[in-house]
């Protein structure tokens, strides 16, 4: 397994560990840039694979939080702010309410003309640098909501409403945020893959057994939106977070750096 030097590669054998390491990273990357620029802008993920990373995050008080400004990776279409499974929801309640940063933009999935709502997002998002992305990779091997079947590494656009594939929608349904395959929308707006690519930097958090296929296409497999994740070898500076069974797959684990 031949991987770029911009990627490093950490194994935790304790999850709870793996969300703390990925935090202190996170952390530093975030301090450096209001240190060299006055204020950090940061792309945040949601989803269970982000829950310990972002619970451990919100407890670093060195961040001035007050000089960072916060926006999301995607949101479903036509779902309200207040339903259970909408990412807004989970960014309010994981981060907006525990550390007041500076600013928080949201994508709204509910706005009355959704196309020309993601295109002034992306426009905002992209009118300075972004510091940081996190990155998770879905078990179909998607990055933000761009499905193999939507994800374009030369897209043109910044932000764009996707359609979503059925193992996406699956994977909602798994992890219990949906409780049928027909309550999942068909729809989301993502922030496409060309437009992860401009963030800085991307910490990615990606444990447990049903990501192992993902990740071991991501890494070994060819760098094609046959599996968005891949992305991560072209990307200038990634740290990939991963357990001892989301790497399970891996067919050599030498880059592999073990983490206590």
């Amino acid at each position: 397994m031949k991987l770029p030097s911009s990627l490093e590669i950490r194994v935790f054998d304790d999850n709870r560990l793996l969300g703390i390491r990925a935090a202190q990273q996170a952390a530093r990357l975030i301090t450096d840039a209001i240190a060299a620029r006055g204020k950090a802008r940061i792309l945040i993920a949601t989803g269970n694979s982000q829950i310990g990373m972002m619970d451990a995050l919100v407890g670093h008080n060195e961040v001035d939080w007050s000089r960072v400004e916060g926006f999301h990776l995607d949101e479903y279409v036509g779902l309200s702010d207040q339903h259970p499974a909408s990412f807004r929801r989970w960014i309010r309640n994981r981060f907006e309410k525990r550390v007041r940063p500076g600013s928080m933009s949201y994508l709204p999935g509910d706005a009355s003309d959704v196309d020309s709502a993601a295109a002034a997002y992306g426009a905002k998002l992209f009118s300075e640098p972004v510091d940081l992305a996190f990155v998770g990779i879905g078990e179909n091997g998607h990055i933000a909501f761009n499905d193999p079947p939507v994800a374009d590494f030369n897209d043109p656009l910044a932000v764009k409403r996707v359609t979503l594939d059925e193992p996406c929608r699956r994977q909602q349904v798994g992890e219990g945020h949906f409780p049928s395959l027909d309550a999942v929308p068909r729809e989301a707006l993502t922030v496409t893959c060309s437009g992860l690519l401009r963030s800085r930097s991307w910490v990615s958090c990606v444990p447990d057994l049903r990501k192992a296929k993902a990740v071991k296409d991501a890494l070994e497999g060819p760098i094609a939106p046959s599996c968005p994740g891949s992305l991560i070898r072209r990307h200038p500076h990634v740290t990939l977070y991963l357990d001892q069974a989301s790497a399970s797959l891996l067919s050599d684990r030498s880059a592999l750096i073990p983490s206590t």
